[in-house]
Parts: C-alpha cells; sequence; structure tokens
C-alpha cells in the first residue's frame, strides 16, 4: 500500500491488517491506561527482510536451525502488538487492549515497566537502512489509529525503543526520520 489510509480499531484489533495470534502477552494490569507509543525495530536474521522470519519469532514458530543467529534467540518469547512491512503491509499479533512483550525493563518519564501501558509496533528494518516510504504511511495511519481508540497516546508519547531502555536498545535508530514521521503526522 502506499499513501495514506485510513484504519479501524475494533476491540483491540486493527480491522485492516491481517491477524497472526502470538501467544506472548497478558493481560494489562487493572486500572492501567494505554498511554504509550514504542517504535521499535526488527528483521531476521538482522538485514534480511519480507522471508516470514519475524512473523514466526512472534508466534514462536521460527526454525531455530534455519540461519545461525537463529540460535541466538533460541528460548524467547517476544511480540510486538503491529508488525510493519518493507512494503508497508500491517500485521497485527496482539489486542492493543493486551500487554504484548515489547519493551523488556523499560521507563518512561520516571514510570517503569513500559510494557503494562504501552503499544509496540516493530518496522521491518536496521537501525541504519533507511525505512521505505510505504513504511512511513503505514505508521502514520496506524498511528492516527491507535491515538484515536487510546487518546492517551499523545504526540508527546510516542517514543522510540531507546528512548525507553537507552542502556540497552538503540531502535528504531538513526535511519528512522523522526522530523518526517512528525509532520506526516500533523498533516494527516
Amino acid at each position: 500500500m502506499t499513501g495514506r489510509f485510513l484504519l479501524r480499531i475494533e476491540h483491540g484489533w486493527l480491522c485492516e491488517a491481517r491477524r497472526l495470534p502470538s501467544p506472548n502477552f497478558n493481560t494489562r494490569p487493572k486500572g492501567v491506561a494505554i498511554s504509550l507509543l514504542v517504535i521499535h525495530n526488527i528483521s531476521l536474521p538482522p538485514g534480511e527482510y519480507c522471508n516470514g522470519c519475524v512473523e514466526a519469532f512472534f508466534t514462536n514458530c521460527l526454525d531455530h536451525e534455519a540461519h545461525p543467529y537463529f540460535g541466538e534467540i533460541r528460548g524467547l518469547e517476544v511480540s510486538a502488538h503491529c508488525f510493519v512491512s518493507r512494503l508497508g503491509k500491517i500485521t497485527q499479533f496482539v489486542s492493543f487492549d493486551d500487554r504484548a512483550w515489547h519493551a523488556g525493563r523499560s521507563s518512561f518519564q520516571g514510570v517503569m515497566e513500559c510494557n503494562d501501558y504501552s503499544i509496540g509496533i516493530e518496522l521491518e528494518g536496521t537501525d541504519t537502512e533507511p525505512y521505505t516510504e510505504a513504511q512511513y504511511d503505514a505508521l502514520v495511519s496506524l498511528t492516527n489509529a491507535i491515538q484515536h481508540a487510546y487518546p492517551a497516546i499523545t504526540y508527546d508519547r510516542i517514543c522510540g525503543h531507546s528512548d525507553i531502555a537507552p542502556q540497552r536498545k538503540t531502535d528504531p535508530g538513526p535511519a528512522f526520520e523522526w522530523p518526517r514521521y512528525r509532520a506526516m503526522l500533523a498533516t494527516a
């Protein structure tokens, strides 16, 4: 898909996304408002795209013998709410209303455990390779839908994984164009 498009969220699920449920989630703590959007990147193996390995990883179906790197991540149980491919296709793994396992040990504005109150979006990519126009378009449309459904996620509550876990994470990395993304959000 190219160009921005309207997306709808119903009962925690993005209507227009491919749904591929992950077992790697749990319920959010009672009384916690969903109030943060965290942008990540991932590619498996690192720097390789469009091969289904991220989807397999988030659903615990990755063949750990298929690549040497996969042995290093054996046993990890992680997920994100959504994954945006290089082509701008969105796959949802966990309901936005549930707690995906994307942030790990983290803190935003002094509040620990960001998984409790955040939504995690993974962009297919690396810290150093430019993201595609289709990814920015899809991310802006997805962000708009999320902000509509979860109004506590204001523009100042959108960050990168590196912002909430700076000692251990660098994504979405210097290749992610924050000014471009924010300008697109402002005009959407």
